[in-house]
């Protein structure tokens, strides 16, 4: 593992860390015109249909995307995507809001990707600007809600971390990447997307690519410090981790002294 993709905290104060995190990790001014303010929701059986077909579990609990599948299915999520664009999300429930918008960001980031395909990472996909990771297509306006310009990067941080809160989010959004939490294998609902976000930290956490002990090291995903005030701090990572590590894997980071964080962004194709 080169040693220029990690960034080390074993024995770091707070604000040494602080100090490497980039400034958009932070959560972004949100956009308050779409906060929560009916009872109403969206149907998402069409991205329900889109998700089970191309969407394929592996024996190890990791999620991988058969995006050439998903080629014949592109004007259903055209489809799904131009529905979702003429809905009015700050009408819904707040549950059905945040389901709302991760199956938008979901949706919109295996559009980007299919349109695109083959392309070995989601950075090669450049729309003009990759906000808080350099290049890429998530700081670009590429959605229209309510006639508000989204880009990916908007829902992300402007609305769903903004206006909902929950560290969970990060187990629900999939950057078609190798080193992302899982893309579920169903849509996001009001009443499912607790679950399935209790199912994605499992997964993740239980995954090499979402935290690895080797001996007394520990090395995570970026995810944990490109957002760690979302998880309570650096110092709060083992706890949130021991929450969902099964229980040998609960013993090995309670063990460990030094963590490391990795990233990989090959695209998560089948």
């Amino acid at each position: 593992m080169p040693i220029s993709r990690r960034i080390f905290l074993a024995g770091c104060s707070s604000t040494a860390v602080a100090g490497l995190l980039p400034a958009m990790a932070h959560a972004a001014a949100p956009l308050s015109k779409f906060k929560s303010v009916g009872t109403g929701g969206f149907n998402h059986a069409a991205f329900d249909k889109i998700l089970a077909g191309v969407v394929q579990p592996d024996a190890e609990g990791y999620n991988r995307v058969d995006y050439k599948g998903l080629k014949s299915r592109a004007a259903a999520l055209a489809a799904y995507l131009a529905s979702m664009q003429a809905a009015s999300p700050s009408q819904f429930s707040k549950s059905g809001a945040m389901a709302f918008w991760i199956n938008l960001y979901n949706a919109k980031t295996l559009a980007v990707v299919v349109e695109r395909y083959p392309v070995a990472s989601i950075k090669k996909i450049n729309l003009g600007g990759g906000g808080l990771f350099g290049s890429g297509p998530w700081s670009a306006n590429i959605l229209t809600v309510e006639g508000q310009e989204l880009s990916l990067d908007d829902i992300e941080h402007r609305i769903l971390r903004a206006l909902f809160g929950d560290p969970m989010l990060h187990y629900a959004l999939n950057c078609a990447s190798y080193s992302c939490p899982n893309l579920a294998t169903s849509a996001f609902t009001a009443g499912n997307a607790e679950a399935l976000m209790l199912a994605g930290a499992k997964d993740y956490i239980n995954h090499k690519r979402g935290v690895t002990v080797e001996g007394s090291s520990i090395t995570a995903s970026k995810i944990y410090t490109w957002y760690s005030a979302d998880f309570g701090g650096e110092t709060r990572l083992k706890a949130h981790w021991l929450r969902f590590a099964a229980p040998e894997k609960q013993a090995a980071i309670s063990a460990a002294n030094a963590i490391a964080f990795d990233y990989d962004w090959r695209l998560n194709d089948v």
